[in-house]
């Protein structure tokens, strides 16, 4: 199986599509106050994605035949269900097969020690690379996301505790640094077909 670990924000749901919710919720007129997250219908509750981004997604899916698994946030404010119906209604080719467990949950002694540290891109590395360990019937495999996972950035902010040269972050990994650009990034689609190809 190949798989896409997926991030939205900065991936294919691109600066200036940040804030488009707030005008759907406006247009709608059902908003309250008093509604919080999942109480929102799926089509208020997230931004829209870029249709440049998503037409390139599209490309490498055809031509990949991978799978996505969502490692982004919005997997805090959505179902596995509501995400496939929000992809789909946003013009992605394939639902998502998963999500990406919870740090907290998956590494409660070390979220205990971390959670009040901003080290987002060594919690979503560890989420990541739990799913990768924990399914053998992966071949291919690669993470696109805005925060930076590579083993260089991780590697020096990190060490291993037990004296060996081991660093974390992840190999198969793309960036995409540009919020205003995501996977549209010149040369990041290349990049992540030569993970799955």
């Amino acid at each position: 199986m190949k798989v896409i670990f997926l991030d939205n924000d900065g991936v294919i749901c691109l600066a200036n599509n940040w804030g488009s919710r707030h005008k759907k919720q406006k247009k709608w007129g059902g908003m309250k106050l008093s509604m919080k997250g999942r109480e929102i219908p799926l089509e208020y509750r997230f931004d829209n994605f870029d249709k440049k981004a998503i037409k390139i997604l599209n490309e490498i899916l055809e031509t990949t035949g991978a799978e996505i698994i969502v490692s982004s946030d919005w997997r805090f404010h959505a179902t596995l269900e509501e995400l496939g119906e929000y992809y789909r209604s946003q013009g992605i080719i394939k639902k998502p097969i998963a999500v990406t467990g919870m740090f907290k949950d998956l590494f409660p002694r070390e979220w205990s020690a971390l959670r009040f540290r901003a080290d987002l891109e060594l919690e979503r590395y560890m989420e990541i690379n739990h799913w990768v360990e924990n399914h053998s019937e992966i071949t291919h495999w690669v993470a696109v996301d805005d925060l930076d996972m590579s083993v260089e950035f991780l590697g020096d902010r990190f060490s291993a505790k037990d004296g060996s040269d081991s660093k974390p972050g992840l190999t198969n990994f793309v960036h995409t640094p540009r919020s205003d650009e995501g996977i549209k990034q010149s040369g990041t689609k290349e990049k992540i077909l030569k993970f799955l190809l």
